[in-house]
Parts: C-alpha cells; structure tokens; sequence
C-alpha cells in the first residue's frame, strides 16, 4: 500500500488495515494511533521516531524493521516476528510482546518497563540499558542476551532461559530467582541486594564485585564461582556450597555462614565475621596437624584412629571457644 494513500485513510477515520502491506516503507515520524495492524508486512520498513501508541502488531511482520525512538506504548505484538529489529531508545512502556520474536533485536535503552514478554525470543538480543522494571519474563529465551546495565528491579524472570546471558552491572535488587539456574553466567558487579536466590544454581558464575546486601543464599550453590570484592552485607549463605570459590577481599561482615561448604575455598583478604575467621584457622591448623599425623601411620586402623582424634581434638578446641555455634559448618574433606 502506498504511505500516503494509507494516511489518507487514517486521516479519514481509517483503523483497519489487517495484512498490509509496507515492506521498506517510510513512515518515519508519522502518528497512527489505535490501528489495527495484524498480520502487516512490515519488514525492513523506517519507523524511526513514529507515534504507534495502542497499535496492534499481532502476528505483523517487522524482521530488520527501523522502530529507534518510536512510541510504542501499549502495543500487542503478541507472536509478532521482530527479528533483528532496531528497538534502540523505544518507548515500549506495557507493552504485550507475548510469544514475539526478538532474536537479535537492538532493544539497547528501550522502556519495556510494565511490558509483557512471557515466552518471547530473545535469543542474543541488545538489551544494554533497558529498562525492564516490573517486565514479565517468565519462561521467555534470554540466553546469549546482553543485559548490561539494565534495569529488572520487580522483574519476573521464573522459567527464563538464561544461558550465557551477561548480567553485568545489571540492576536485579529484590528479585526472585530462588532455584533458578544461573551458573557459569557474567553478574560481575550486578546489584542484587535484598534478592531471594535460594537454592540458585551459580556454579562457577562471575559475581566479582557484586553487591549482595541482605541476599537470600541459602542452600545455593556457590562452588566455584568467582566472588572477589562481593559484598554480602547481612545475606544469609547457611548450607551454601562456597568449595573452591574465590572470596578474596569479599566482605561478609554479619553475613550468616551456617553449615557452609568451604573444601578450597579461597578467602585472602577477605572480610569475615570473627568467629567465622577463627574456624577457618582452626581448620588449616588441623589440616597441617593430619599431614603431619599421617605420615607416621602406616596403617589403615592408624589412619582412621588419626582421622577420629583430630575431629575430636577439633571439636573440643572449637566448643571452648566464640566459634562453638559455627562447629556444623562443614569441614573440608577428610577433616569432618
């Protein structure tokens, strides 16, 4: 259809315009507010800086389609393809995205906040900068998708596929990622203060100078993951798994360690409740005590006669002293 006659319509009163087709059309600029645009031909068509508020996009087709700035407010796009669209800076406030197609899409600075993307694809898309507040979430295909410095703050990500998505300096305070499986993934210095990852999968994940104030940690799985300058202020880690993660100059001042895992946990420099501290140091006295020990035991009654007065001996050292309530923390292997 040609631009101008399709706004002669509009102009007219026109709002149906179901499978029309504007492939490579310029309508950058233009207002068409409340049409019906379902089923449209779209693609590789200029949007840029346009008026769409309350426009239905269902089904359109809008791959490579130019939508930078565009005021899109309220839209349906529900199972819309969008592929490689540049969405960069667009307003997309409420907006019902259900089932669309985004794989690598340009949403870099887009106002998605309040909008619906249950199930969407958004498989490697550009989402630096977002704003995602209070966005539905749920179930929609984010792996490979570049969430730097976006904003999630009341987000729902429950059943989210989340594979090798880079979280960094994303904004997830408070949010509800209890037993979802964010291991190996980038939240290098992400905020998820006062967030519920309880039960999380984050094995070997780069949380290096993340603020985790207040974070619900319990039973998750830490091991391996990179935890250098993380801040976990007040968070509660009981029965975590921290073996062989590296907390280097981590502060963990008043955080909860009840019943943590520690075999090779690396915690140089870093900021530890005291009686934590001196746990820790008990352990590696121990430790260098049963090398020493072993050495002179030849058989397996001598080893395991070894084995059973060092944990003793550790214990009875332990209940003596401040650490008495940290003793069900778990011990490296071989040392409990």
């Amino acid at each position: 259809m040609d631009v101008s006659y399709l706004l002669r319509l509009y102009e007219a009163g026109e709002r149906e315009f179901v499978g029309v087709n504007l492939q490579g059309a310029d309508l950058s600029g233009v207002t068409l507010i409340g049409i019906n645009l379902t089923g449209a031909n779209l693609t590789g068509a200029n949007l840029q800086r346009a008026f769409l508020t309350r426009v239905n996009f269902s089904e359109a087709f809008l791959n490579w389609t130019n939508l930078q700035y565009a005021k899109l407010s309220d839209g349906i796009f529900e199972d819309a393809d969008l592929t490689k669209a540049d969405l960069q800076g667009a307003f997309l406030v409420k907006a019902d995205l259900r089932l669309a197609k985004l794989s690598g899409a340009n949403l870099s600075y887009a106002n998605l906040r309040g909008a619906r993307l249950e199930s969407a694809n958004l498989c490697g898309a550009q989402l630096k900068g977002t704003n995602l507040r209070s966005a539905d979430l749920s179930r929609a295909n984010l792996n490979w998708a570049n969430l730097n410095s976006a904003r999630l703050s009341g987000a729902n990500l429950q059943g989210a596929f989340l594979s090798n998505v880079n979280f960094t300096r994303a904004f997830l305070n408070g949010l509800n990622l209890s037993g979802v499986d964010l291991s190996g993934i980038n939240l290098s210095q992400a905020k998820l203060s006062g967030a519920n990852l309880e039960e999380a999968n984050l094995r070997a994940t780069n949380l290096s100078a993340a603020k985790l104030r207040g974070v619900k940690l319990m039973s998750a799985n830490l091991s391996q993951a990179d935890l250098k300058d993380a801040c976990f202020n007040r968070a509660n880690l009981d029965w975590s798994d921290l073996s062989q993660a590296d907390l280097t100059q981590a502060n963990l001042h008043d955080a909860k360690l009840l019943g943590v895992r520690l075999c090779g946990t690396k915690y140089e420099q870093a900021l530890l409740p005291d009686s934590t501290r001196q746990y820790l140091n008990l352990l590696s006295t121990s430790t260098q005590s049963a090398v020493a020990s072993k050495r002179k035991m030849t058989s397996d009654v001598g080893k395991a006669a070894v084995s059973s007065t060092l944990s003793q001996a550790t214990y009875n050292r332990l209940s003596h002293s401040k650490v008495a309530s940290q003793l069900v923390a778990r011990a490296p292997h071989g040392m409990a």
